[in-house]
């Protein structure tokens, strides 16, 4: 176990710090141009994927009850990331509409890279973030958010899908043999649709309407409305666009991520509208250690669905006989994704021996794979 002597000190929280590389690599491709554009792509997909070969797997685990005073470097690193984004998207914006030793496809390629950036990284920083008790961290979640038009992802995520993961309320817990190209479509469409009904539905239970001022979907329009505005004002039409370029790869990151999260795995269900308890078994975990330095732990999934609170130093790495591993890290698994046929290989058995590990007394699952168990209560 890390101790918490060991845990609080600038150089152990270091390596989770790499993300900042990036930004002036990001710069970087915007001056050079040509192919360098691809620099920020290659630098977070297959670097990390090389370096978790080198580095291998990181199975220590910290000391769940440190205090919170101990871990002050890697709060700052999620707090420090908002305004770096802020300033690095929006003065990427006003400079690539003005760089004419950029053509069209450069420009296009370099908010690629930026939306890379925005969505490996800043969604994911926003994950932290808003799973804080803070206003503070939760107002910085929401503005990283709006970056890429996404707010509503806070209320799916917390009311939604770590209440109801693994059931068929929960629209991102992929479904045994649904390839990704069938999942991105469906989640796009419902998750904005639920996380409206979870916010409506929570302040029925208060006796106010969906209109009330406190529903968070006025600061997520408001927010995202601002930066709409900001980059037309920049960039004018053709930085709106390049702003859109980024939004669009920032969500289809976090969404191939969400994919590979919870792929195949459902909870039993109980009968009368009751599932079982959400356990580390309903998350898949991978150990690679230079991949969960840049995603700050969280291929430590199951972990954190088991706890949700814990601050990402602290989650544990849970080992095969109590939560299914990946094979490979996220930017291994998550380009896996996108060609179903090598996916399906690759996870379909481990999704198999999931069920014969853990849910031997279940012999057909149809309803499981086709979500067609009844829905749970509320």
């Amino acid at each position: 176990m890390i101790s918490t002597d060991t845990l609080s000190r600038w150089q152990t929280a270091l390596p989770f710090w790499v993300s900042f590389l990036l930004i002036p690599i990001l710069w970087f491709t915007a001056f050079a141009g040509g192919w360098w554009v691809l620099l920020v792509p290659l630098s977070t997909w297959w670097l990390f994927a090389a370096l978790d070969g080198l580095t291998g797997l990181n199975l220590e685990n910290a000391d769940p009850e440190t205090p919170e005073d101990a871990l002050r470097w890697y709060v700052l690193l999620t707090k420090a990331w908002v305004p770096v984004q802020f300033f690095t998207l929006y003065g990427l914006i006003w400079y690539a509409t003005r760089a004419e030793h950029l053509s069209s496809l450069e420009k296009i390629g370099l908010f690629f890279g930026m939306g890379v950036i925005s969505g490996t990284i800043g969604i994911n920083y926003s994950h932290e973030l808003m799973h804080q008790k803070g206003r503070l961290e939760r107002w910085l979640g929401d503005i990283l958010l709006a970056m890429v038009l996404y707010s509503h992802f806070r209320s799916e995520h917390l009311l939604v899908h770590h209440r109801y993961v693994g059931t068929p309320r929960d629209p991102v817990t992929a479904r045994y043999n649904e390839g990704f190209h069938r999942f991105y479509p469906r989640v796009l469409r419902q998750c904005l649709v639920s996380a409206f009904h979870a916010e409506k539905a929570k302040l029925a239970r208060k006796g106010l309407n969906w209109t009330d001022r406190s529903n968070p979907f006025w600061r997520y329009w408001a927010l995202q409305g601002l930066m709409l505005v900001l980059a037309l004002l920049l960039g004018g039409w053709a930085g709106l666009g390049l702003f859109l370029v980024q939004a669009g790869t920032a969500i289809w990151q976090l969404e191939l991520v969400n994919y590979v999260e919870h792929y195949g795995l459902t909870r039993k269900y109980l009968g009368d509208g009751k599932y079982e308890h959400v356990r580390p078994r309903h998350s898949w975990n991978a150990a690679h250690k230079a991949s969960n330095w840049l995603l700050i732990n969280l291929q430590r999934h199951s972990d954190h669905h088991y706890k949700p609170n814990r601050r990402f130093p602290l989650l544990q790495n849970h080992p095969a006989e109590a939560a299914p591993q990946l094979p490979y890290g996220y930017p291994v698994m998550t380009i896996a994704a996108m060609v179903p046929p090598l996916w399906r290989r690759v996870m379909n058995p481990r999704v198999r021996a999931w069920r014969r590990q853990y849910y031997p007394e279940i012999t057909d699952w149809k309803p499981y794979n086709k979500a067609m168990l009844p829905m749970p209560r509320s």
